[in-house]
């Protein structure tokens, strides 16, 4: 086992060493005597030693062997796997590239920085060459199993369209993305709308070994886009020319080919964008129980325990066109006369496992910045288990109100089951009794 030498000295160019010490008057005879043969400072022999905390045999010239041990090991501080999992998680959803640095063990970390090192017994000396060439071969191996493979995504608008549809299929590859280390990195580009942008775009993917996904409303731009991946040897798909030409047949009719935004290109603004505005400043003025003599204006109410999930399923539901109200239910408030005197099909309740919420409301408290006597009940099971039971008794007393489950579920998991009660009810093909949970 070859050990690193880190000197001011030159072991090379200079053969009798004078700014380095050679021997140390409290070391061993031994030692000493092994030093000078070997012209190796003292103190590289400590920092050695450092480095490498197993026990080495040294030999010199004259045969004299010497026993180095390190008194003082390293102290190596374990990852915690569940940090790497979080930070797995956390650099998927955002698409950025993994940035780990490579763990190696104590013989790699010295055979990199001795490669230039040439001691005299045959058996120390290695091929600094060969030493550099496995080390490279290896780290390119574990940087693309650390950084992940790329998927470029290639809109001539905004790329919603790509971003989401790749959201959607990588929702398929959790357990994957996550727990096995097949990390996928996105990047979008959008607005383009010349060929010679998108000809760099895939030429970059090429070297990076990423796939191409593209939504071109441009016939043209998608045939270029396809046949340069095609040269290229890149996996590509074309999310939209598919849809469009079925539509097309459907409708009998060509589709424009011009992107939503291009120039000239200018949709009118409808009625539906001026709905959905309306509904956002309609939901923002009714968060949390604001304004209850406004709750028959709402398309939909929602009552629940707090923290569980009201306020950002009223925005998505507003972005949505939706006007959405919602209405916490708290220990020891009475809750507004309106809430029961308002169309009963538009009242929805929201439940939680309580494990989960005392979860949720210990997060919250620590974000504010509260402690723990500061927080009171707030977060204590008991507490948690008792306003869990008071909604429940609430829910039960209207049973026309459906009651949806929320642990687990996303905000979009919830708003489709949602949605779709709500226009079961409000073409009254169902009527869902307080027995059935969602």
């Amino acid at each position: 086992m070859v050990s690193s030498i880190s000197s001011t000295c030159s072991l090379n160019l200079l053969p009798k060493p004078t700014s380095c010490s050679l021997a140390d008057p409290n070391s061993n005879p031994r030692k000493t005597q092994f030093i000078k043969n070997n012209l190796i400072p003292q103190s590289n022999l400590h920092q050695n030693n450092h480095n490498e905390p197993d026990q080495h045999s040294y030999s010199s010239d004259d045969g004299i062997e010497s026993d180095v041990s390190d008194s003082h090991p390293i102290r190596k501080l374990k990852p915690s796997t569940q940090l790497k999992r979080w930070s797995r998680a956390r650099s998927i959803r955002s698409g950025r590239r993994f940035n780990i640095p490579l763990q190696l063990t104590s013989t790699e970390s010295i055979n990199t920085t001795t490669s230039d090192v040439n001691f005299q017994n045959d058996r120390n000396s290695i091929s600094s060459s060969s030493t550099s060439s496995s080390m490279v071969e290896k780290s390119d191996s574990e940087d693309e199993m650390m950084e992940g493979k790329s998927i470029y995504m290639v809109s001539d608008g905004t790329g919603w369209t790509a971003e989401h549809s790749v959201g959607a299929a990588l929702g398929q590859f959790e357990h994957c993305l996550v727990d096995r280390n097949c990390a996928v990195n996105t990047h979008l580009f959008s607005g383009i709308d010349d060929v010679e942008r998108l000809m760099e775009i895939i030429k970059q993917a090429a070297k990076e070994g990423a796939m191409v996904v593209y939504t071109l409303a441009d016939p043209a731009m998608a045939e270029s886009a396809k046949q340069a991946c095609d040269v290229w040897g890149i996996q590509s798909t074309d999310i939209l020319s598919p849809i469009t030409v079925a539509i097309a047949a459907h409708l009998g009719v060509s589709p424009s080919g011009i992107p939503r935004g291009a120039p000239g290109h200018h949709v009118p603004l409808s009625d539906e964008y001026f709905k959905r505005i309306e509904a956002i400043e309609f939901t923002i003025k009714q968060d949390d129980g604001a304004l209850p003599q406004n709750l028959h204006k709402a398309d939909i109410v929602l009552a629940g325990v707090s923290r569980t999930g009201k306020t950002p399923l009223s925005m998505y539901l507003a972005q949505k066109g939706y006007k959405v109200a919602n209405v916490p239910i708290v220990m020891g408030i009475e809750l507004p006369k309106t809430l029961f005197q308002v169309d009963r099909r538009k009242v929805f309740g929201l439940t939680i496992n309580p494990v989960n919420l005392q979860t949720i409301r210990k997060t919250r408290a620590k974000t504010l910045g509260f402690g723990d006597t500061m927080t009171g009940n707030y977060s204590e099971m008991d507490h948690v288990r008792q306003e869990l039971a008071i909604a429940g008794t609430i829910f039960a007393q209207n049973p026309t109100w459906p009651v949806i489950e929320v642990t687990g579920k996303a905000i979009e998991e919830t708003a489709a089951v949602l949605l779709r009660l709500y226009h079961d009810r409000k073409q009254k093909c169902s009527m869902p009794r307080i027995s059935k949970r969602y």
